[in-house]
């Protein structure tokens, strides 16, 4: 029989503003096994924790039952409490009683009911309970970045800076993202080529880190600090071997009218083409879908003034395998597309342009060379409206209803720019509010308001009309309590920022918990912002959520940090509970085998003595290196072979026979 002390935590008045203490403690000393309760203010606290060695001394407990907050808040901190008192750190059962009680009853009574009945489950449990022993893993001295944007680059560089070998793998031609196409960076209105360009430079030069751009993640498989990845490195038709950037074959080729992704469809580049002047590595692609050699068998001009023979046009994609210790996760972001919103007219008159769009229009290197002009008749605008929130904080039906973070400071900084070059253009801006709670934010769209004279506006646009070659805008003024019209040449769309439309599938790739929005889901919002739920995952930059440059480059220190906190290690803590098979039950069905998403589980013949009865069967057996101990292996077994320790059927019923118990 064990002998188990129980502890109540008051969490301040978290739980007991809601939770009778006392009731729940006396209740725990008439539990089967329980020796000792008792209750403290805050048990995770140096004083709470004090209070549970010396019960463990002083009574001779052999298990510990916490009635406080959720494990994923304070179970590794009463585990360490129970081995620092010398007891094995698994005889440890955690009661939530504030998350699964307090927070969410408002009468006292029917709290406290529950926070003793999960109590009891919890003993319950801690009764049947063994002592486990974690093994031990090898750590894969590298890392594997997934997006070569500036999150990517700046958590690739941290961690080679420590020493150890990156591989960041890039899905465009080139590193360099989204930050790539801006012009200016808000709130200081730096060239943000000349802050990014160095970084590009630096990431490829350097000696501990590989690019593998115009590639993708096929295939991962494996566990913390031994991933198994295919990466396919699709076929460039150009041997990067041979390659030595001359450009030559992008002057001669005669296909020019594919679209330019990197100037969002604003101009056209040829079928073979380097992204930008600055694209790292400085390698052509071949656009297979628009070059004529592809399409008809003819052409092959690049192939012949090639002076290097770097053109290969039977170049095949190529499958790289590689093994990691640890996957940072920097995927970004893309704008959503306003198709959807008819009434903005996007897409229907050129003179309706995205944020993105708008930014490449103002560069000195896009598609107009800086100038700012209408697409529809070239010429110089009098008018331009922008329009916030387009996308953002709507209904779920027709866009995302979240907040997309820099909308309002990158609105401010083109109103900005406008008026800075062209005095004489009026500016107007739509907003819902009007949201600046960075560093300098708040100053820099005042700035905007009253030094440059942009005209603010807080209302919704009901819809744009195109009338004699002009776009009227028809809007309600709020502040006013007025309808209003507004003739603009240019309309600005602030579109909403969404996670790349890809990212779901290398989220299940990489068992990686994603929201509803395909954004990946951190470990703890507070304490764990940069983790995932997936051990040796990180997330770094917009992948896990919107967020302006200093922010995401803070985030991808931090991730990277967390990395070396695994490629610093020689060998790692697994952990206990895991999935084990009674060989005695199994029936060979492969069911375990089929539902494991680890792959952790493999059949084998084996010689089984039943009873003595000796006889050759096939079984199942788990690698204990790679079960992740998810349980989903113990549910789909029909015989009940399959068992995770430390949540193991015994366990589970005498939980669910406590809850029934009147």
């Amino acid at each position: 029989m064990q002998r188990i002390g129980a502890f109540v935590c008051w969490c301040g008045s978290n739980i007991a503003g809601t939770v009778d203490i006392d009731a729940v403690t006396k209740s725990a000393a008439d539990e089967p096994g329980v020796v000792y309760s008792a209750e403290y203010q805050y048990m995770c606290s140096e004083g709470g924790q004090l209070a549970i060695r010396r019960a463990v001394e002083e009574h001779g407990l052999t298990g510990i039952a916490v009635c406080a907050c959720s494990p994923r808040m304070h179970e590794t901190t009463f585990r360490k409490t129970a081995a620092a008192a010398g007891l094995n750190p698994y005889m440890v059962e955690i009661a939530n009683i504030r998350e699964h009680c307090s927070w969410i009853h408002k009468n006292r009574e029917s709290a406290t009911e529950k926070a003793t009945i999960l109590m009891r489950a919890a003993i319950a449990k801690l009764n049947l309970n063994k002592p486990l022993f974690p093994g031990e893993s090898g750590v894969v001295k590298r890392a594997l970045v997934i997006g070569g944007g500036i999150a990517g680059i700046q958590t690739a560089l941290d961690i080679a800076d420590a020493g150890y070998e990156v591989d960041i793998v890039e899905k465009s031609p080139t590193i360099g993202g989204r930050m790539a196409q801006l012009d200016k960076t808000f709130p200081t209105l730096d060239c943000s080529a000349c802050i990014l360009t160095p970084k590009m430079v630096d990431a490829a030069q350097h000696d501990n880190i590989s690019l593998y751009t115009y590639s993708e993640v096929d295939e991962v498989s494996g566990y913390v600090g031994s991933f198994s990845v295919k990466i396919r490195q699709k076929a460039r038709s150009v041997n990067r071997e041979l390659c030595n950037g001359c450009g030559d074959c992008i002057t001669k080729c005669p296909v020019k009218k594919a679209n330019s992704e990197f100037d969002e469809g604003l101009s056209k580049r040829s079928a073979i083409y380097v992204p930008f002047a600055q694209a790292v590595p400085n390698i052509p692609v071949v656009d297979r879908e628009n070059c004529t050699r592809f399409k008809t068998g003819k052409c092959g001009l690049c192939e012949k003034i090639c002076g290097t023979k770097a053109i290969d046009f039977e170049q095949q994609d190529e499958i790289i395998e590689r093994e990691y210790g640890v996957i940072i996760v920097a995927t970004g972001f893309k704008p959503l597309s306003p198709e959807r919103y008819g009434e903005y007219l996007y897409g229907q008159s050129p003179d309706v342009l995205t944020s993105l769009e708008f930014e490449r229009m103002m560069n000195a290197a896009g598609p107009t060379g800086g100038v700012l002009k209408r697409l529809s008749n070239n010429e110089k605008p009098k008018s331009i409206v922008f329009i916030q929130c387009v996308g953002s904080r709507a209904d779920a039906k027709k866009g995302k209803t979240y907040c997309s973070k820099i909308c309002c400071m990158y609105t401010a900084k083109h109103a900005m720019l406008v008026k800075e070059k062209y005095p004489d253009i009026d500016v107007h801006v739509f907003y819902i509010d009007v949201r600046t709670p960075g560093k300098n934010f708040d100053e820099f769209y005042r700035r905007a308001a009253e030094q440059y004279d942009v005209n603010y506006i807080k209302g919704m646009v009901g819809k744009l009309a195109d009338e004699d070659g002009r776009l009227r805008v028809i809007a309600s003024d709020l502040l006013d309590g007025k309808q209003i019209t507004i003739d603009a040449d240019l309309v600005v769309l602030a579109t909403a920022v969404e996670a790349s439309p890809d990212v779901r599938a290398l989220g299940t790739m990489l068992t990686a918990s994603m929201d509803q929005n395909n954004f990946f889901t951190e470990a703890h919002p507070k304490l764990r912002p940069v983790e995932s739920p997936t051990a040796g995952i990180f997330l770094s930059g917009v992948c896990q959520g919107p967020k302006d440059i200093p922010e995401t480059v803070a985030q991808a220190g931090a991730a990277a940090v967390k990395a070396l906190g695994i490629l610093s290690k020689n060998k790692l803590i697994g952990n206990p509970c895991i999935a084990e098979s009674n060989e005695l039950l199994c029936n060979g069905c492969s069911c375990c085998e089929n539902v494991c998403p680890y792959g952790a589980i493999e059949y084998t013949e084996k010689e089984i003595n039943d009873h003595g009865n000796r006889n050759n069967r096939r079984v199942a057996q788990v690698n204990e290196a790679i079960c992740q101990g998810c349980g989903a292996c113990t549910v789909a077994c029909p015989s009940g072979s399959m068992d995770l320790k430390g949540f193991t059927n015994r366990q589970i019923m005498a939980e669910v026979d406590a809850i029934c118990r009147t």
